[in-house]
């Protein structure tokens, strides 16, 4: 005969009232001996109301989502408890909470009230996060908690009842799982250096002029790989090799260009897009792509690795030279390294620090030769820092003019701020397309609209915000949305007070869109910023794919 489950009826509250109630009768539930778990949200029939959480990550078999379940049923079997509501994250990194949508829904319909239950059950420890910081992990457990809600780890061998001895097991349970990514880490970094330095690439698309090929276990080529494909076999490995015979023509020639011709990169776009010719993403060509082609040392063969790192969910970071892994001579070259050596002492010599009064008098006689300045004139004239690295310097274009003694008409002001900022726009977006490419993600860019269709499962918009003074001082951007094209996510960026770089983020859903511009404000209360991110890292993390066979070092 089953034992019957003692039901302890909470006193009508609200608030701290409640929060204290529900203090109060679990700390009588465990004083007479009882479960945390005999108390709380109750069916008809007696039953406790439970939440189960599973997170399915990459490493063992074990933890598949379906394994956890199992194993959390049985519990709930075991103790008479009903699951009414089941929060997954499938294929996620329990490093941070960014990326994992359900941990944080099922968070916050605990805090908002809105949970039909008063049980949340987990696997184990390492479900709940392996997280770097073990504050981290049990912050979001002591969320649940202050909120009324009982946490419980159905495969581990203690109670998590509160007691000293279920405190001090959680706290080394969470430290060996955030101990276990860490070396994870160490020895999944080793294991991609030492095929680097053997040669073999590491993830992301070829490029231009190059295509990714399959070797197998005795170095012998098995297929060329199209974009998207990836080995299916451990032992394989993976080279870059020339491209079709046109497109390596056409990096010689975009070299050629450069040295021989003196053509700027965004010289060397025009001239590509008018002759009809496409990147290998199927776009039109733009100064940072022909940049990439210049500075890129796998056209002359070298395989680099760890120019920028993102290990453990941490910030991503760009790493100086002395930390990156190289493999020269790895791979056939398309490009004369004399020439790539040449093309690189030019870039260095161009990306010399001038001084502010050299930049301003290179302005002043600009203004002298024209009669007048703008954007466009600073970009098309020879020998002059680019009208960005001029709002870069002094804060805003206007600036550097009116030190130079220049003011233009106030209809030309907004014209050119305009400007600037549609040259951001297209910037921003060639980045996120990058950023997400780069690791081997799928975007098809609308030509005519901008809308980003990301790796075949949502759409995208990017919009930008121009920053307004008010006469008190503070600062007013207004999002408009693009309502037409109906995009899944709105990138919205915020721009600085000066209008010359990104402020922050908003990645707004679909059902934050309306048809008259959202208005913000520096703050904007929990509802908007919850949504604000200081960098666009959690979305590139969120779109990111990764095939497992290829960053295993065995």
């Amino acid at each position: 005969m089953k034992a019957a489950v003692r039901i302890c009826a909470l006193p009508a509250a609200e608030g701290h009232q409640l929060e204290a109630a529900h203090m109060i009768y679990r700390e009588v539930g465990v004083a007479r001996g009882k479960s945390p778990l005999s108390i709380g949200e109750t069916d008809p029939s007696g039953q406790l109301l439970a939440a189960e959480y599973v997170r399915m990550s990459t490493e063992h078999q074990q933890y598949s989502t379906r394994n956890q379940a199992q194993t959390i049923r049985e519990y709930a079997g075991r103790r008479e408890i009903r699951i009414v509501k089941t929060y997954s994250d499938d294929a996620k990194s329990g490093l941070t909470i960014g990326g994992r949508m359900a941990l944080q829904q099922m968070i916050a319909d605990v805090e908002a009230g809105a949970a039909e239950f008063s049980v949340i059950l987990v696997y184990d420890v390492t479900r709940w996060g392996r997280f770097q910081d073990t504050d981290e992990s049990a912050y979001y457990e002591y969320r649940c908690r202050k909120a009324g809600m009982q946490v419980a780890y159905c495969a581990e061998q203690f109670e998590n009842d509160g007691s000293p001895t279920s405190t001090i097991v959680k706290s080394l349970k969470r430290a060996m799982a955030g101990e276990y990514s860490r070396e994870l880490s160490v020895k999944v970094f080793a294991g991609q250096c030492r095929l680097i330095e053997l040669g073999y690439r590491q993830g992301g698309p070829a490029g231009f002029g190059l295509r990714r090929a399959l070797l197998n276990e005795r170095g012998e080529v098995k297929t060329e790989l199209k974009r998207g494909e990836h080995k299916s076999l451990q032992t394989d490995r993976v080279i870059l090799v020339p491209g079709p015979d046109e497109e390596v023509r056409t990096v010689r020639r975009i070299y050629s260009q450069f040295l021989k011709n003196g053509l700027s990169e965004t010289e060397i776009a025009t001239e590509l897009n008018e002759r009809g010719i496409l990147t290998d993403l199927g776009r039109v060509w733009t100064r940072a792509t022909v940049h990439q082609i210049l500075t890129n040392e796998k056209y002359i063969g070298n395989n680099v690795y760890n120019r920028r790192s993102f290990k453990l969910k941490h910030k991503r970071i760009a790493n100086g030279p002395e930390m990156w892994i190289r493999s020269e001579g790895a791979f056939d070259a398309i490009v004369e390294p004399k020439q790539f050596r040449q093309v690189q002492a030019i870039i260095a010599a161009r990306n010399r620090r001038i001084s502010d009064e050299e930049m301003l008098e290179r302005l002043t006689r600009l203004l002298r030769s024209h009669g007048y300045i703008s954007g466009l004139v600073i970009d098309e004239a020879d020998g002059m820092p680019s009208s960005g690295a001029y709002a870069h310097r002094f804060g805003s274009l206007l600036r550097a003019y009116s030190l130079i003694g220049f003011t233009p008409d106030r209809d030309y002001r907004y014209i050119e701020a305009n400007r600037l900022l549609r040259q951001f726009h297209g910037d921003a977006v060639e980045r996120v397309i990058s950023e997400i490419t780069r690791p081997g993600g799928a975007v098809v860019r609308n030509p005519a609209t901008d809308l980003l269709t990301i790796n075949n499962e949502f759409t995208a918009s990017v919009v930008v915000a121009r920053c307004r003074e008010t006469s008190s001082g503070g600062l007013r951007w207004k999002i408009r949305f693009d309502v037409g094209l109906a995009p899944d996510i709105t990138i919205a960026i915020r721009m600085n007070r000066t209008n010359t770089d990104a402020l922050d983020y908003y990645l707004l859903p679909q059902f934050r869109m309306r048809r008259k511009p959202l208005g913000l404000a520096e703050q904007n209360g929990l509802m908007l910023d919850a949504f604000r991110f200081e960098t666009l890292d959690f979305f590139f993390d969120m779109v990111r794919r990764v095939s497992v066979s290829e960053v295993t070092p065995w």
